[in-house]
């Protein structure tokens, strides 16, 4: 994401703090947070694949995708 969107979604963050926001400044914040969080997934899902655990005898096992829905805990 770009660093001036970044600074756009901290601005609106703190006006919201000194004032109500305006319609069109919630939905430029709201769409701006829905973009950062789409992308922070998609990098923090990018690390993960690329995430090994080494075993003491040496054995490398990439993480597995875990679903909430199939764990009966």
């Amino acid at each position: 994401m770009e660093k001036s969107k970044i600074e756009r979604i901290n601005e609106l963050a703190h006006l919201s703090k000194e004032r109500p926001l305006t319609e069109e400044e919630l939905a430029e914040q709201k769409a701006l947070r829905e973009e950062y969080i789409r992308e922070f997934r998609a990098q923090f899902r990018a690390t993960l694949e690329n995430t090994v655990v080494q075993d003491p005898d040496g054995t490398r096992t990439p993480l597995t995708v875990y679903n909430k829905k199939d764990n009966k805990n």
